[in-house]
């Protein structure tokens, strides 16, 4: 059971990454649930991760946006 979930999580990072995607944390747990009447166990996955994006270039007329509340400065 465990090897299938690491098989899985493997497998979800490698789509991720194939995205251009950066991992940066991620947790497994597996857990029987307290909700299903089965005995199966399960597994839920939490994924952090990053991508830069290029900022886009503004000509000239583009500076007054420069008092927009949400740029950092």
């Amino acid at each position: 059971m465990e090897d299938e979930m690491l098989t899985d999580q493997r497998t979800l990072v490698e789509l991720i990454e194939a995205e251009g995607w950066d991992v940066t944390d991620l947790e497994l747990t597996a857990y029987e649930s307290p909700w299903a009447d089965e005995d199966d166990p399960e597994a839920s996955l939490t994924i952090t991760a990053r991508k830069p994006y290029e900022k886009e270039v503004e000509d000239d007329e583009g500076d007054e946006d420069d008092e927009s509340p949400f740029r950092v400065k």
